[in-house]
């Protein structure tokens, strides 16, 4: 039976090669045939504690001879297509290596979407104590279905796995939480942690304006009833999201021009304007704890929406569960990047291999294999980690790696950049104005859409407008990598009573044309980590506070980890500005709900970043020795 796997396996991989080097999105007819000639389909709807019935597509080898581990994906993207004679042709994230390996795979609709009963609730809060049948969460409703699902489905070895990227991938977390005991694998891949503090719904509290109106405008439309299709798109009148958004104005207008009470999700984020308990509660990593089942945590260094969840989710379940086989894969992948393209390049960054076949065939399927079929031998590293710049995987014990050091980089006189410490007492600064009127767009296309690679793309049209300083390093003299979080560290004022601080760390090639293996561009300036603080939230996100006009404040925070090498020859930039739009909403300057504000609100402000000894702007960042 083994053999006869791995021929299908071979089939699979020439489709699969055909697939990632034509970037369509539909599979190739060998692998639809694949499918419908070594697997049966069947339905059901699995009852939970509380009666409610969730339906659930499961894919069944027809080879019988031998008995294979269950791997569960729950889902409220749709499991479709529904009826029992029609498989599916290519989901969003391939799941079709792992067919060809030889696992039933069942999918299923969680509560509330599509063809399964009961109410949906987005991010639904844990319960930790749960004292009677109508106490259900998504760690619950996990439990129920592989108890389910091991009773019930025919040659099953008794082992479950569970994985999905994504919205899916918080749910495999979760599920990993009070696991039924068949439970013996979880991949959360991009996994959603926190919607307030720095996933794909906010970034330290500052609203991710473009990604959440074009998701919610489809994903928050209420169900009438079952459903077998998703509602149609949101209409944009113009491909310029740039333009529609400023021409939408505020935040509340969003509701009145569009939506029209049609979107109780924006409604009720429109109402949550702080970290309260409504966000609090939909926060997964303090439930990550006593973890049993294995666990291999997968991200994308240029994902652009849940960068934070995978990282977070690693974290957490290695802090609360200290014996848990807890590990992490880390590449050079945009959103689920690892199975939807063959990770070859991003943009006009190329990163030198295959790096998704690389992951999928050393990664993914030895994982499951050893931890469902007791095949081969646990080889994975703690940390499995893709360098950029030098384009090679690198393996740790840890993460940070533990022969990194942090080291600040200044800001200094004429914009420039150094790892040495400022001498100088007097206070110097550097100043601009943002105005909410004008702000600095996030990407140099004209699109509606967040694409995949503004994640790297060329920083050079923001650099040349007056309300974005751009601070660089003098040229290396040897390759630096960065491996861990990157800090921004800057003492900051403004004649508002609020503002946003965005701050961008830029791998900047040397002034000549590349080799034809990467970027062609000279002086290409490469996004590498960016993010946002919403001034009022510097101290906490639960009790905003007001800026004081005029005052020196200091603004710090986090950023997303990188790995990456700056190679000799670049340089190191870093911008600060106090807008990315429509990427992220306009923070009006004045202290005030930015959900309810009115154009009366948003007013032009000056900023001025400050260095010298006393005030050392910067950001820290972790030196591989």
């Amino acid at each position: 039976m083994k053999q006869k796997f791995l021929g299908f396996k071979k089939l699979y991989i020439l489709c699969a090669v055909f697939w990632f080097a034509s970037g369509v999105t539909i599979s190739c007819a060998e692998n639809k045939s694949f499918l419908e000639q070594h697997y049966t389909k069947k339905e059901y709807r699995i009852p939970m504690r509380d009666g409610v019935k969730l339906f659930t597509s499961v894919y069944s080898p027809r080879d019988k001879s031998i008995t294979y581990p269950i791997l569960l994906r729950r889902t409220p993207y749709s499991v479709g297509p529904y009826g029992e004679d029609k498989y599916v042709v290519q989901r969003t994230g391939s799941w079709h290596h792992l067919a060809a390996a030889g696992f039933i795979i069942a999918f299923q609709d969680v509560r509330g979407r599509f063809m399964s009963e009961g109410k949906f609730v987005n991010m639904t809060p844990h319960i930790s104590l749960k004292k009677s049948a109508a106490d259900v969460d998504e760690s619950s409703d996990t439990y129920d279905t592989v108890a389910w699902l091991v009773e019930n489905i025919p040659d099953n070895n008794g082992n479950v796995g569970l994985w999905g990227i994504s919205y899916p991938g918080f749910y495999a977390a979760m599920g990993a939480v009070d696991a039924h005991p068949a439970l013996k694998a979880v991949s959360p891949q991009a996994p959603i942690a926190d919607w307030f503090v720095g996933d794909d719904c906010h970034h330290n509290g500052a609203l991710a304006l473009n990604m959440c109106f074009r998701f919610f405008s489809v994903f928050g439309i209420p169900r009438q009833g079952f459903m077998k299709k998703w509602p149609k798109d949101f209409d944009f009148p113009t491909p310029d999201g740039y333009a529609f958004f400023l021409e939408l104005g505020p935040l509340k207008n969003a509701d009145k021009k569009y939506f029209k009470g049609k979107i109780p999700f924006w409604e009720r984020l429109m109402e949550h304007g702080t970290y309260d308990e409504f966000w609090k509660s939909r926060n997964s990593r303090p439930h990550l704890k006593n973890i049993k089942p294995a666990v291999m945590t997968v991200g994308g260094w240029f994902d652009a929406e849940n960068c934070f969840g995978a990282l977070q989710t690693y974290r957490a379940i290695e802090k609360s569960s200290p014996g848990a086989v807890n590990i992490v894969v880390l590449g050079p992948w945009f959103h689920g990047g690892w199975v939807r393209s063959d990770g070859s390049r991003l943009g006009d960054v190329s990163f030198g291999s295959r790096t998704g076949e690389y992951y999928v065939k050393n990664m993914e399927l030895p994982f499951f294999n050893y931890f469902l079929k007791g095949e081969g031998q646990f080889k994975l590293p703690e940390v499995t980690a893709f360098e950029t710049g030098s384009n090679v995987w690198k393996t740790y014990s840890s993460w940070p790696p533990k022969n990194s050091t942090p080291k600040k980089l200044y800001i200094k006189e004429n914009v420039s950049l150094s790892f040495g410490k400022p001498a100088n007492n007097e206070t110097h600064f550097d100043s601009y104005t943002s105005d909410p009127a004008n702000p600095v767009p996030f990407t140099s296309e004209i699109t509606n859409r967040v694409p995949r690679s503004y994640m790297i793309e060329d920083q050079r049209f923001a650099a040349s407008r007056p309300d974005v300083l751009a601070y660089e390093s003098e040229l290396l003299k040897k390759d630096i990598t960065i491996a861990g979080p990157v800090t921004a560290d800057l003492y900051v004022s403004t004649t508002g009573t609020d503002s946003d601080w965005i701050v961008k760390v830029i791998d900047v090639f040397p002034d000549k044309p590349g080799d034809g293996k990467g970027v062609t561009t000279g002086g290409f300036q490469m996004l590498l980590r960016g993010d946002i603080m919403r001034g009022k939230f510097r101290n906490s996100f639960e009790k905003p506070e007001a800026m004081v006009p005029g005052e020196i404040t200091r603004i710090t925070f986090t950023m997303n980890d990188v790995n990456h090498t700056f190679k000799k020859g670049h340089r190191i930039m870093v911008q600060v500005q106090s807008s990315w739009f429509p990427l992220f909403d306009r923070n009006p300057q004045t202290f005030v709900d930015i959900y309810n504000a009115g154009e009366t609100d948003f007013r032009a402000a000056t900023q001025k970043i400050y260095f010298s000894k006393t005030h050392p702007s910067g950001i820290i960042v972790n030196i591989l020795n």
